[in-house]
C-alpha cells in the first residue's frame, strides 16, 4: 500500500461492498493507484487489511480527503445502492470536485435517473457517466463487460482505464462508449432483461427434462455440459450444469431440490418490460420471464391452488412415444430458438430506445462487448457481430441469413416442445411466447384487423385500408356507410 502523501490516484472507488471492492482490486491489479472510500470507514479498513498487498491503494475516511487524493481530471466510480443514496453521493462528490472532473455511476441505475443526473452535473461543469457493469462479483474482479454512456470527452479520458480492467475477447476489450447521457444504463437494463429471458428458458428446459422425462439433476447436468460444447455454449448454460451437480451437505439431496422455488428480482427486468411497452416494442420473452419470477414468488396463491385446479387429460412421457434422446435433442433445439428470440427482441428494444433518445447506439458494438465478462456472454454473439457487419440496418436478427438458416432446422422441434409442454401440463411461458412472437412476425395477416374494427365500433377510433390511402370510420350506429376522416 502506498501512502497518500507519496502520490495521487488515477481512479477512485466509492462504495466498498463486494462489487466496489472487487472493482478497486481489479484496477490495482492492473497497476493503477486506486483511491478508496466508504461511508462506513470499517469497510475501507477491511479492504486494506485483506487486500492492501495486491496493489497501490489510497484509503480515505472523508469525501474531501478522497477527492484530494485523485489526480486531475478526477475520476471516481460510485458503487452504491441505486436511488436516493446514489444522488447523495453524487452531490457530495460534485461539491468537493472541480470543473471537468468525472463521476461514474457503476450501479444498476434507471436510465432516466442517469439522464437527469448527467444534465444536473453538466450544469455544474462536472462530467457524469452512467456505466453498466456486467459480470457479477467475479467479473468485477477479473474482467467485466462495461457499458459507459455520458459525454464523449469523458470516454476519451476514461477509455484507457476501463479498457485495462475489462474482459478481453480476441484481443478486444469488452468495453466501448455506448452513447450520450443514459445510453449506457439503458443498454445495461436491456442486457439484464435478456438475462431474465435466458435464465427462465433454461429453467423451462430443466423443468421439461426433470418432470417430463423424469431425469435426475446429475443426469441433466451432464446434458447441459454437453450442450455447452455446441451452439448453446454460454456462461449461463455452464453454470446451470454446476448448480445441478451440487449436492446439499445437510440433506444429501441435490441442492436444486432444497432451494425454494421462488425467484427474486431487483428491478431491471421490470424496467426493461415497462420501457418496451412505452416504446411499443414487443419483448414478449423478457416479459414472460419477469412474470414467471413474480408468479413463482406468489407462494400463498400457489399453495391455495395446489391440487385444486383441474388439469384436463394430461399425457405421460411414455404417451408421447419418444425416446429420451429424441426428447433431449428437441428441447435443446427449442432452447436455442427461444434464446435467439430473446436476444433479437432485446436488440429491437435497444434500437428503439436509441432512436427515441438520439443516442446512436451501434448494435454491433454491443454484441462485441457482450462476448466476455457479462452474464449473457455466449458463443453465438460472434454470429450477431457478423450479422450487423453484413447489414448494419438489419430489421430483425431473425432475418439475418445465418440465423434464418438456423431457424429452418429449429422450428419443427420448437413446435413439438411447446406441444409436449402443454400435453405434459408443464409451464413453459418463454418457449411458448417466443414461438407465438415468431409466428406473429412471419404471419401474412394478424387479428389486429378485427381489433381495429372493434375499436372503431365502440370508440370511433378509425382504421386504415389495405387498398387505398386515408383514414376511415364506419357509421356503426347509423347506416353503416364508411366515411373518410
Amino acid at each position: 500500500m502506498t501512502s497518500q502523501n507519496e502520490q495521487l490516484a488515477q481512479i477512485g472507488v466509492v462504495g466498498l461492498a463486494v462489487m466496489g471492492s472487487n472493482l478497486a482490486r481489479n484496477f490495482a491489479s492492473r497497476g493503477h493507484t486506486v483511491a478508496v472510500y466508504n461511508r462506513s470507514p470499517e469497510k475501507t479498513r477491511t479492504l486494506i487489511a485483506d487486500h492492501g498487498s495486491e496493489g497501490d491503494f489510497l484509503p480515505s475516511e472523508t469525501v474531501e480527503d478522497f477527492v484530494a487524493s485523485l489526480e486531475r481530471p478526477r475520476k471516481a466510480i460510485i458503487m452504491v445502492q441505486a436511488g436516493k443514496a446514489t444522488d447523495a453521493v453524487i452531490n457530495q462528490l460534485a461539491d468537493a470536485m472541480d470543473d471537468g472532473d468525472i463521476i461514474i455511476d457503476g450501479g444498476n441505475a434507471l436510465f432516466t435517473d442517469t439522464i437527469r443526473r448527467e444534465k444536473e452535473m453538466r450544469e455544474r461543469n462536472r462530467h457524469f457517466v452512467g456505466a453498466g457493469i456486467s459480470g457479477g462479483e467475479e467479473g468485477a474482479l477479473t474482467g467485466p463487460s462495461i457499458m459507459p454512456g455520458g459525454p464523449k470527452e469523458s470516454w476519451e479520458t476514461l477509455g484507457p482505464l476501463l479498457e485495462s480492467i475489462a474482459a478481453v475477447v480476441d484481443g478486444t476489450p469488452c468495453v466501448t462508449h455506448i452513447g450520450p447521457d443514459g445510453a449506457g444504463h439503458f443498454v445495461k437494463m436491456v442486457h439484464n432483461g435478456i438475462e431474465y429471458a435466458d435464465m427462465q428458458v433454461i429453467g423451462e428446459a430443466y423443468q421439461l427434462l426433470r418432470f417430463g422425462a423424469g431425469m435426475e439433476p446429475a443426469e441433466i447436468a451432464d446434458v447441459f455440459a454437453e450442450w455447452n460444447k455446441g451452439d448453446l455454449d454460454s456462461y449461463l448454460i455452464e453454470i446451470t450444469a454446476e448448480v445441478l451437480r451440487q449436492v446439499d451437505a445437510e440433506t444429501g439431496k441435490p441442492l436444486v431440490d432444497v432451494i425454494l422455488d421462488a425467484a427474486g428480482q431487483k428491478g431491471t427486468g421490470r424496467w426493461t418490460v415497462k420501457e418496451a411497452l412505452d416504446l411499443g416494442v414487443p419483448t414478449t420473452g423478457i416479459g414472460e420471464a419477469v412474470f414467471a419470477r413474480a408468479l413463482s414468488s406468489s407462494l400463498d396463491q400457489r399453495a391455495a391452488a395446489k391440487g385444486k385446479l383441474p388439469t384436463g387429460a394430461l399425457k405421460t412421457f411414455e404417451d408421447l412415444g419418444l425416446s429420451k434422446e429424441e426428447f433431449i435433442e428437441d428441447v435443446r433445439l427449442a432452447l436455442y430458438a427461444s434464446k435467439l428470440v430473446a436476444y433479437s427482441q432485446g436488440f429491437d428494444e435497444i434500437q428503439a430506445g436509441s432512436d427515441e433518445h438520439d443516442w446512436g447506439v451501434d448494435p454491433r458494438d454491443l454484441a462485441t462487448i457482450w462476448r466476455g465478462g457479462c452474464i449473457i456472454r455466449a458463443k453465438f454473439l460472434n454470429r450477431i457481430v457478423e450479422a450487423y457487419d453484413n447489414d448494419s440496418d438489419l430489421p430483425s436478427l431473425l432475418l439475418d441469413p445465418y440465423f434464418n438458416g438456423e431457424l429452418k432446422d429449429l422450428i419443427d422441434p420448437w413446435r413439438k416442445v411447446v406441444l409436449y409442454a402443454t400435453q405434459l401440463g408443464l409451464p413453459a411461458p418463454v418457449f411458448t411466447s417466443s414461438l407465438a412472437y415468431y409466428d406473429s412476425l412471419r404471419a401474412e395477416r394478424l387479428p389486429a384487423a378485427i381489433v381495429q374494427g372493434q375499436r372503431d365500433f365502440f370508440g370511433a377510433h378509425t382504421y386504415k385500408r389495405i387498398d387505398k390511402e386515408g383514414t376511415f370510420h364506419t357509421l356503426w350506429s347509423g347506416d353503416r356507410s364508411e366515411i373518410e376522416v
